[in-house]
């Protein structure tokens, strides 16, 4: 494989750093306000058994076999004898990223367009649906995968698995706390005691809190997995091809699925990832007027990868008239 570009190494060297600090600090905010909520609902020994709990919670989260989440996606392994290239790709790719051993292709029969990651470093699986490895060409899903096996060398699945436990702790301890203030309440004030507003507003905002904070350290990983995923393949204009795409063509299904002349654009703080206007400015800051060399090595064509792995179900069904339709 060819030598990556250099990425413009001052800027990428900040983009690194500030995204380092920006993950430490949200997930020190989620961290934060689960002890937060622990202390406001039982003090010192709360803070002892969310301790505990959040230990063996993440053991549990991180330690489970990818099997479990391949089966509840229905997902197949993807021969190599069915598509070489990609198996080439991601080897290739996981050679440069350092990981322990190339990941396992997966794939899901959806026409849906979609990669993600399960699994640690030494047991990995990328899934990638069908509808992806028909619409990208070998340099764009040379991206995907890129960006995909960044996400394992960064141990984005570790960070992220912490992010859902805390976030899951914090909305339990609400929802209990509440109950026990709603029933303790009226001894409370029957005792002359004083409401325990600040406890109150704490429990009650708790979880959107927790809640965004987890979707913003969400978008913080993406953006760094696109950052490594353009240094390991030298190529950004094959990942930013790749986003417009997936963009371009799940925008179109998602609108033929709504209300006719309905547009609803989803809140940046409601997102998992990043918008792709702000992924693509952010991967071409890095190497503007630069032509990307590894497309000689992943060329810009349709992957061969023969007959469609999604059997056909016949016409899409209609579910309710104007409100879209089973697939």
């Amino acid at each position: 494989m060819m030598e990556p570009l250099q990425l413009r190494p001052a800027l990428r060297r900040r983009r690194k750093i500030a995204n380092m600090l920006h993950t430490w600090l949200l997930a020190g905010g989620s961290l934060s306000l689960l002890a937060a909520c622990a202390w406001a609902l039982a003090g010192l020994s709360g803070l002892v058994w969310i301790t505990i709990g959040g230990a063996v919670s993440l053991i549990a989260a991180t330690n489970v076999s990818p099997l479990w989440v391949l089966r509840l996606y229905r997902a197949r392994r993807l021969p190599e004898r069915v598509f070489p290239e990609g198996h080439d790709v991601v080897r290739a790719l996981s050679l440069r990223a350092g990981l322990p051993s190339a990941p396992e292709l997966y794939y899901i029969p959806s026409s849906m367009l979609n990669a993600f990651t399960v699994g640690r470093p030494e047991n990995a699986v990328v899934c990638v649906t069908d509808g992806l490895l028909r619409q990208l060409t070998l340099r764009e899903f040379a991206g995907v995968m890129a960006h995909e096996l960044s996400h394992i060398a960064n141990g984005d699945v570790k960070v992220m698995a912490l992010a859902d436990v805390v976030a899951r702790m914090t909305s339990s301890m609400s929802i209990v706390g509440l109950f026990m203030l709603a029933f303790n309440l009226p001894v409370l004030i029957a005792d002359g005691g004083g409401v325990p507003w600040l406890g109150i507003f704490l429990l009650l905002a708790a979880p959107t809190i927790g809640g965004l904070l987890q979707l913003a350290l969400s978008r913080t990983r993406e953006y760094d997995a696109d950052l490594d995923a353009v240094g390991l393949t030298g190529d950004p204009h094959g990942l930013v091809a790749a986003l417009t795409k997936l963009e371009s063509i799940q925008g179109r299904r998602w609108e033929a699925m709504a209300l006719p002349g309905s547009r609803i654009p989803e809140p940046s703080l409601l997102r998992t990832h990043p918008t792709t206007a702000e992924r693509v400015r952010r991967i071409l800051d890095l190497v503007p007027g630069q032509e990307a060399r590894m497309h000689d090595h992943f060329p810009d064509v349709p992957a061969r990868i023969g007959r469609s792995l999604v059997p056909s179900v016949g016409k899409p069904r209609m579910r309710v008239r104007g409100l879209g339709h089973w697939y």
